[in-house]
């Protein structure tokens, strides 16, 4: 079976569980975005978040923030053989979110990067570095506008590993990168006509 096989099977199944993954993540994003405390106070108990009346309810500025555009989710496994390694980035905007998850069938090397637009190419701010590692789970805000993501090795150097990533999101656009190829993919819309 072809990459290209897999792929398509992969988008099939993909589509067909975006909107329960896409709910998923959606009461995660909403999950975290909420902050314990009672409305116009902050954890120190100081009254100094901002808050609008609506009708009779006092309501909070913060906490929530809402969008013009629809969020996407991705799902995609790689096929690492040994030793090999690849990056996989999102493009965001400032102070856009995902969520994810990814987990392989083998130990990684991970670091979790940015390259912020405008930057000399290679880059990047760090975030994250697992030396050896085999899932990762969370949530990610962009500090700044440009690509974010993940570069894993395969740290074994004998047999290939799988790897699948899944993740919702306000990204606009994915791209691989490999030693030879560089590939951009346009993860599914969740509400949106296909």
């Amino acid at each position: 079976m072809t990459s290209e096989t897999r792929r398509k099977r992969h988008w099939k199944h993909r589509q067909a569980n975006g909107p329960l993954f896409g709910l998923l993540a959606a009461l995660l994003l909403l999950m975290g975005a909420c902050v314990a405390g009672e409305p116009g106070e902050d954890d120190s108990g100081a009254d100094t978040v901002e808050t609008v009346m609506v009708g009779d309810i006092e309501v909070r500025t913060d906490g929530l923030s809402a969008g013009d555009e629809a969020y996407r989710t991705d799902e995609i496994t790689f096929e690492l053989a040994a030793n090999e390694g690849i990056e996989y980035k999102y493009r965001l905007e400032l102070d856009q979110t995902m969520v994810y998850s990814w987990e392989s069938s083998g130990a990684v090397r991970t670091e979790m990067h940015s390259e912020a637009d405008g930057q000399a190419e290679g880059t990047a701010e760090y975030f994250d570095v697992i030396e050896s590692g085999s899932a990762a789970h969370g949530t990610f805000a962009a500090p700044f506008p440009g690509i974010h993501g993940w570069y894993w090795l395969n740290l074994n150097e004998e047999e290939p590993i799988t790897l699948t990533l899944r993740s919702a999101g306000f990204y606009s656009y994915a791209m691989e990168f490999r030693s030879d190829s560089r590939r951009r993919f346009e993860p599914a819309a969740v509400g949106l006509p296909d």
